[in-house]
């Protein structure tokens, strides 16, 4: 599903100094109808977040506004189509746009909830989750197990541990 080129289906969620940005691929139909990120029950984005000790409790979806003040920013590759991957368009992701949002606000760490989105990004497959060896401008580049149920297969606790602790520097 398309929107109006500027009317974002989700709101980017930046601003100088985060910690991490958070990047998916696109709202999901679920997010898309609720305005918010992650907004699927069967997502785990957010009690991954509170498991691995991003956020001190478990956030509801349209709570994503407050996230800043935790050091947590959210954007998307495809801004203005929402669906499921096969679903989106070939043009669907704007990956200078999002190159100039990172390269603009600089967060330490940007983190793709999916190896697709990733691998979009990047121009490149990904071999493994983890830190990345690009940079974008001065941002380290994370690639984490999506947590969306439709690719509860892939799911793995251990990267997103792993990037808490490069987060808090530990």
């Amino acid at each position: 599903m398309a929107q109006p080129a500027d009317d974002p289906i989700l709101p980017d969620v930046l601003q100088d100094g985060l910690a991490l940005v958070f990047c998916g691929t696109a709202a999901g139909t679920r997010s898309a109808r609720e305005g918010a990120y992650y907004a699927h029950p069967g997502n785990l984005f957010w009690r991954a977040l509170a498991e691995v000790a991003l956020t001190p409790r478990l956030y509801a979806p349209h709570e994503f506004p407050h996230l800043p003040a935790l050091g947590i920013g959210f954007t998307d590759l495809a801004k203005y189509h929402s669906g499921n991957d096969s679903e989106l368009p070939r043009d669907a992701f704007d990956v200078p746009a999002l190159v100039a949002k990172i390269e603009r606000f600089a967060p330490r760490w940007l983190a793709f909830t999916s190896k697709h989105g990733a691998k979009a990004a990047l121009g490149r497959g990904i071999a493994a989750y983890g830190v990345q060896p690009e940079r974008i401008g001065t941002t380290q580049v994370f690639v984490l197990p999506s947590p969306s149920g439709q690719a509860r297969g892939h799911w793995s606790i251990g990267p997103w541990l792993e990037l808490a602790r490069r987060v808090r520097g530990t």
